[in-house]
C-alpha cells in the first residue's frame, strides 16, 4: 500500500519559459510569471518574474516592472528594478526610477530617468582601506 521508492521531485526551470504579448493587445493590470516575457504589445500595470524580459520595438510598459534581466526596443515609464543587466537598444525610451545590476545603452536610446541606482556599486571603506582610520 505505501511504497519506499522515493522519486526525487522534478524541478522545473521556468526561467526558460518565455510568455509573448503580441502587438495589438493591451493588458491593464498585473502579470506575475516565473518566466520570462517577449512584449510587442502594451502593459498599463505592473510586471514581476523571475525570469528575463525582452519588449520589442512596439512594446510599451507603463508602471513597475520587476525582473532579472531586460532588453528594451520600445518603451518604458515608472519604476524598473532589474537584478541583472539592463540593455537599451537604440529605439529604447525608459522614463522613471531605475534600480539595476548592469547598464548597456546602445548609440541612440533615450535614458530620462529621475533617479538610476546600481546594485552593490556603492561600497564601504573598510578600515584597512583607510590605513586604519575610521572615515
Amino acid at each position: 500500500m505505501f511504497s519506499d521508492n522515493k522519486k526525487p521531485k522534478e524541478t522545473l526551470d521556468y526561467s526558460k519559459n518565455q510568455n509573448k504579448i503580441s502587438e495589438g493587445t493591451l493588458i491593464t493590470g498585473d502579470l506575475v510569471s516565473k518566466g520570462g516575457f517577449r512584449i510587442e504589445g502594451k502593459i498599463d500595470g505592473n510586471v514581476k518574474t523571475e525570469g528575463r524580459i525582452v519588449v520589442g520595438a512596439t512594446g510599451s510598459i507603463i508602471g513597475t516592472l520587476t525582473c532579472e534581466s531586460a532588453e528594451f526596443e520600445g518603451s518604458f515609464s515608472g519604476n524598473l528594478d532589474v537584478s541583472d543587466t539592463l540593455t537599451l537598444k537604440p529605439t529604447a525610451k525608459i522614463e522613471g526610477e531605475v534600480v539595476i545590476g548592469k547598464l548597456v545603452v546602445e548609440s541612440g536610446a533615450s535614458f530620462n530617468v529621475t533617479s538610476c541606482a546600481m546594485k552593490g556599486a556603492v561600497k564601504p571603506i573598510s578600515k584597512k582601506q583607510n590605513g586604519g582610520k575610521s572615515a
